[in-house]
């Protein structure tokens, strides 16, 4: 233990490295159901050059190694350690905004920048971030885009990575690689910019495009030290409007017009359930959930630069339009949710706690991709093993995420209830297992799979599986990058 303190130390300092028993709990384990494990020492460098010999003294030691940069609280195993004896790599000291460009819209960041503190410095040179719905203020951009939470404007969604362009990263074998534009460049940002050079074109050297290696990877390969986004121009005029049903297949055909026809900056849809716990604060959501229609779709419509107001009021036509073509009607408010509570929750930081685990103190999620016209017999198959295992079929949220310009759709299926209560923490993940396996026998495509979900995706692709594996050989031999992960 003292050898390793000792040689962490030399490479982070020993302020930046720990191995207190409280401070390593909060590694240990999370909101998911992937079994606890502690891990050995929590070090926090403060560079990409001390990044890498902490690589580097991994793999001499085969020491395992879990990359995190988001705050507390973590959802889904992934960064709760596969192994024991792990280090945990905890980015959050490397927070620098390296350069914000207006001219390109693009910013280059460091892994442990967070939302709440890229919005604001985006917003005083007039530039905006595409985000997920309501995310943490502590939660890392990077992480995020890496783990490819869906972003809420699927117009601006060209790819999966999207926003995310060009980055660097230390392999799990202790090598550098810039992706990308970057990646014809000398391994200096800032000779790169005096050459003119803005890492915008995710693609290179060559076509390669190292980004969809680590989209996904759950840092099983390497750890990201920096990477550039691609950033919007902050709206001066906002609107948001929206469809209610009650059911979700009324507002299937108009979901789709609106992705076919490029129209409407945020495009959701979401049950009245998962609305209200968006909207209300802990103890509101009840009252909040009856007022609610059962189904929404929301469309948010912005002008910018040049004549923002008739931009979006050309955009509304059309919009208000299309759902009279399909017998729907454009509303321009909610029942018992004022405007500005709606504007702050879709284009703001979640406040404290978490509005995921305000209404019930926790919350286990199911979440795929999916074609929108499906959703609705997947969502129904949901409900039927809720009520099976006796789970209020009325408390399960659902959200409906447009992404890669309507193409595919995020389909998640969220769960509240109470962790302190036995037999709802049971009974949940009863139903949590459950739903994932009936699902991905009627055809879900889990493209993210974590804990569990991983033996069902993989169990099925033998042959990905397998190249998956030699991929995994070449960037990390040693299995030192978060082993015990996807199929690892």
């Amino acid at each position: 233990m003292t050898d390793t303190r000792n040689a962490l130390a030399g490479i982070v300092g020993r302020e930046h490295v720990s191995d207190d028993p409280e401070s390593l709990q909060v590694f240990s384990g999370d909101h998911s159901f992937v079994l606890p494990i502690p891990p050995w020492f929590a070090v926090r460098p403060g560079s990409e050059g001390e990044v890498q010999e902490v690589v580097v003294w991994a793999n001499a030691t085969r020491t395992p190694l879990v990359p995190v940069s988001s705050g507390s609280p973590h959802f889904y195993g992934d960064t709760v350690p596969g192994a024991p004896g792990a280090v945990m790599v905890d980015l959050s000291r490397m927070n620098a905004i390296k350069r914000i460009d207006r001219r390109n819209r693009m910013a280059v960041i460091e892994p442990g920048v967070t939302y709440g503190q890229l919005r604001p410095e985006l917003a005083k040179e007039g530039l905006a971030l595409v985000a997920p719905l309501r995310p943490r203020p502590n939660k890392s951009v990077i992480g995020s885009l890496l783990e490819r939470q869906p972003t809420l404007v699927p117009r601006y969604h060209y790819a999966f990575p999207e926003p995310l362009r060009t980055c660097g990263v230390v392999w799990g074998n202790g090598e550098k690689t810039y992706t990308g534009e970057a990646g014809y460049g000398p391994y200096s940002l800032e000779d790169q910019w005096r050459a003119g050079l803005r890492q915008v074109d995710p693609k290179g050297p060559a076509q390669t495009d190292f980004v969809r290696l680590l989209s996904g990877a759950q840092g099983t390969l390497g750890i990201v030290t920096w990477a550039s986004v691609k950033c919007t121009l902050l709206p001066s005029v906002r609107r948001f409007f929206f469809v209610a049903a009650r059911t979700l297949a009324e507002l299937t055909g108009l979901a789709y017009r609106l992705q076919r026809l490029r129209l409407g900056e945020e495009v959701f849809l979401a049950s009245g359930a998962l609305l209200a716990r968006l909207l209300a604060a802990e103890h509101g959501v009840a009252a909040l959930k009856e007022e609610l229609p059962s189904w929404v779709l929301v469309v948010g419509v912005a002008g910018r630069a040049l004549l923002p107001e008739e931009r979006a009021d050309v955009q509304e036509k059309d919009i208000s339009e299309a759902a009279r073509a399909c017998g729907l009607e454009l509303l321009p408010a909610l029942p018992g949710a004022a405007t500005g509570q709606i504007e702050d929750a879709l284009t703001g930081c979640s406040p404290e706690p978490y509005w995921k685990l305000a209404y019930r103190g926790d919350t286990a999620d199911v979440f795929f991709l999916a074609a929108l016209d499906k959703a609705s017999g997947f969502v129904a198959t949901a409900r039927t093993i809720a009520e099976e295992h006796g789970y209020p079929a009325g408390d399960m949220g659902v959200y409906l995420q447009p992404q890669h310009q309507g193409v595919a759709h995020h389909c998640e299926l969220s769960f509240p209830f109470d962790p302190s209560d036995p037999r709802e923490l049971a009974r949940t993940k009863a139903v949590h297992t459950q739903i994932g396996e009936r699902l991905i026998g009627q055809g879900a495509y889990f493209s993210r799979p974590y804990g569990s979900w991983a033996d069902l995706v993989y169990n099925r692709d033998a042959q990905s599986t397998m190249l998956l594996r030699k991929i995994k050989g070449i960037f990390d031999p040693n299995n030192v990058m978060n082993p015990g992960k996807l199929c690892f």
